[in-house]
């Protein structure tokens, strides 16, 4: 894999257009194992590597420091294209993007400076441990310095992360604190025990922090122990529920490609329904089927390029400009597009057996996997609160407080 990235990208593109090729090219590199690689459930060292010498990794990051200066409307896109070729490595893309953003979201300038030419000019991979379901990490002041503990149950990124994205709570306060540390130090003890369904190969796993120390003034956003805040701080979630999005979505158009070619190739028609047919591609139900499901494809590729539209002229735009009606109308649009994202992926990963026929729920022909990726994944929160919020919307004019999943 890496071999062939390193003949293939010896530039960068140059053009938004360009970035979206390059993601397209990425997951078909990426396409050509991705069951095999699902099956192994081996660390995805090599397949970050190509994220990395494809130029992928810097596409947010800022043009002086060798980045693409790309916009979060090409992120998501970006995130989307990768996922088609390997779910588990679009969101490996997708998280990474958001904290590598997190200095934005969070920090002072002075942080964001430092964060983006460090990040940027190494080609370093992030990973978080951020997971607000778990305890908070404790965090133990000691003058000049702040040192963490605890464990977190999830950590994707963990072991193929150069920097990892830590947040705890002051001892004795309510006060959380985000800070960017390196990934790989003996205060940080990854767990190895991710084995779920699907997304093998997020290194999703458990992590163990012990003693991980940070000066203050890398405390993200805070001025003199004291922290700077403003609405755009809260545009993380939001901000990741449209990473989630999609590569839900990528995963989807994936599984309805992947049904198409196999039922262009494979499938027979059925020979006794009265009206026989002479190929698959005559057959009423199954040209009925696919119509059914483009149609739901392309509605909800339609919703999510325009949630991705207004988040990322939000994220591009001024911090201290955004108000909370702002944001929550923001996060209503993505919270329905993601729903919709969810049901029309699970129906394309569940119908297209249907459409393939007995012989394509063969192991060798791997049509699980997409149903697999989409089902584990789309557990990290109840869809049922999303669709909550967006009735809210619409029949009281209410939007979402911000919480740690809104």
């Amino acid at each position: 894999m890496t071999a062939t990235a390193q003949r293939r990208f010896t530039d960068r593109p140059e053009t938004t257009r360009g970035w979206i090729q390059r993601a397209r090219e990425v997951a078909g590199i990426l396409a050509e194992t991705a069951l095999a690689r699902d099956r192994a459930n081996e660390t995805p060292h090599e397949e970050v590597r190509l994220l990395k010498e494809s130029g992928l990794v810097t596409l947010l990051g800022p043009r002086e420091h060798g980045g693409a200066g790309e916009t979060w409307q090409t992120a998501y896109r970006v995130i989307r294209e990768v996922a088609r070729g390997d779910g588990s490595i679009g969101q490996l893309l997708g998280y990474h993007y958001l904290w590598a953003w997190a200095a934005r979201l969070v920090g002072t300038p002075e942080q964001i400076a430092e964060v983006e030419q460090l990040y940027t000019g190494n080609e370093f991979f992030f990973g978080g441990a951020v997971n607000p379901r778990d305890n908070d990490l404790v965090i133990t002041d000691e003058g000049d310095t702040l040192v963490y503990r605890g464990r977190k149950s999830f950590s994707t990124g963990s072991k193929v992360s150069d920097l990892t994205v830590l947040e705890g709570v002051l001892e004795g306060t309510d006060t959380h604190v985000f800070a960017i540390v390196p990934s790989q130090q003996e205060a940080i003890v990854y767990g190895d025990d991710w084995d779920n369904l699907g997304q093998r190969l997020t290194e999703s796993g458990s992590v163990e922090i012990n003693g991980v120390r940070v000066p203050w003034a890398a405390a993200a956003g805070f001025v003199n122990k004291e922290f700077q805040p403003l609405t755009y701080n809260t545009l993380n979630v939001p901000t990741i529920q449209l990473v989630f999005t999609n590569f839900y979505l990528g995963i989807a158009q994936a599984a309805l490609e992947a049904g198409l070619s196999y039922t262009s190739r494979h499938t027979r028609a059925w020979p006794y329904g009265g009206d026989n047919k002479d190929s698959a591609g005559e057959e009423f139900y199954i040209l009925d089927g696919y119509g059914d499901l483009q149609a739901k494809l392309w509605a909800a590729e339609a919703l999510v390029d325009k949630a991705g539209e207004e988040i990322s002229a939000v994220l591009h735009a001024d911090r201290e400009a955004l108000t909370e009606r702002q944001r929550g109308d923001v996060a209503v649009r993505i919270a329905a597009a993601k729903q919709r994202v969810i049901d029309v992926g699970l129906e394309i990963a569940t119908r297209v057996f249907e459409l393939t026929g007995a012989r394509a729920s063969s192991n060798s022909v791997g049509l699980d996997i997409y149903w697999r990726n989409l089902r584990t994944h789309s557990l990290h929160d109840p869809v049922a609160y999303k669709r909550t919020e967006v009735g809210r919307y619409a029949l009281l004019g209410e939007v979402p407080e911000p919480t740690w999943y809104t």
